[in-house]
């Protein structure tokens, strides 16, 4: 049997080990392919996996012999779902593997808008705290949590765990979710409606997944709607965010600082409006990044694999 990865590299830059797969078949471990290689690269293979690597229907037509489709991730938009589901191959992905490991990010995220711990760190290495006529200095406000309120939107998971951790910190959390679960809520955590997240949180933190509804959800409307000074967070998806909208907020003030893991198009365009915004923080997609996260993925989607070949398929996303 046949097996192709297509764009191991992010998964596995050299600290993991690919032998999981061998067990099943002849491997083939691409760190990138371009789309004009994609076709020939899967040949006559019949297991692929990928990360960010299109497969669409125009793929599918050309490599019949595919029987199955590994995600190397939690999303699955870079596959053609219902092309899949018509030829009967199962589309699987990886959910759960990054939730420590995301929400831990999220508040190292908040931290920095709270301290700009980096910023200080290089002015006291500039000379800037040997030549400060005080014990102490600061160039940015600073902001304590406690008794904040911290809205997410998106409380499944991910959401649920960021909720914790801000809980820990002395905040309270207003929560937004299709699904609601009475269960979970506390004296410091219940559920509201958008608007009312919007009017009281200071913190605003996306975990949503990119639907036609939740597209664009930070948008200047909505910034409108909110408390002069807020913080947004984004370690889900770019689009959640407009991100003209974002800039015009960070300039006037409105939006008092943001972080974002994500953005519209990555790797960021140059022309990016938030490269150059005020108070922005931007890392490159790490939040799911930590070795222990990554090995969880790769054994939950070698474990896929393994329920696919016994007939019994987990974590399929297109019903097949």
């Amino acid at each position: 049997m046949k097996i192709v990865i297509l764009d191991g590299y992010t998964e596995n830059p050299g600290d993991l080990s690919w032998d999981g797969w061998k067990t099943y078949g002849e491997v083939t471990v691409y760190d990138r392919t371009p789309k004009e290689k994609i076709i020939e690269r899967i040949g006559d293979a019949e297991i692929i996996c990928t990360n960010k690597t299109p497969i669409t229907r125009e793929t599918l037509e050309q490599c019949p012999g595919i029987r199955y489709i590994g995600i190397l991730a939690t999303g699955y938009n870079v596959v053609d779902i219902e092309a899949a589901r018509e030829k009967n191959i199962p589309v699987c992905n990886v959910p759960g593997y990054g939730t420590a490991a995301v929400a831990q990010f999220t508040m190292g995220l908040l931290l920095e808008l709270c301290h700009r711990i980096g910023a200080h760190s290089d002015s006291v290495k500039a000379g800037d705290w040997a030549a400060c006529p005080d014990f102490c200095y600061w160039n940015f406000p600073q902001m304590e949590l406690a008794g904040k309120t911290m809205g997410i939107i998106g409380f499944g998971s991910i959401g649920r765990e960021v909720g914790r951790l801000a809980q820990a910190f002395g905040m309270k959390v207003l929560a937004n979710a299709r699904t609601r679960r009475p269960e979970l809520e506390t004296e410091t955590c219940r559920y509201a409606e958008l608007d009312e997240l919007f009017a009281c949180s200071d913190v605003i933190s996306l975990h949503c997944p990119l639907f036609p509804e939740t597209e664009g959800v930070i948008c200047e409307n909505n910034i409108e709607k909110m408390k002069d000074g807020v913080l947004i967070l984004n370690t889900a998806r770019g689009p959640l965010i407009v991100e003209k909208d974002l800039r015009k907020a960070l300039d006037s003030g409105k939006v008092g600082g943001a972080a974002v893991d994500v953005v519209s198009a990555e790797p960021i365009s140059r022309d990016n409006p938030l490269l150059t915004a005020p108070n922005m923080i931007i890392t490159p997609h790490i939040a799911w990044a930590p070795k222990e996260s990554r090995q969880r993925l790769m054994d939950i989607a070698v474990g896929n694999l393994k329920a696919f070949l016994d007939g019994k398929p987990v974590h399929v996303v297109n019903g097949v």
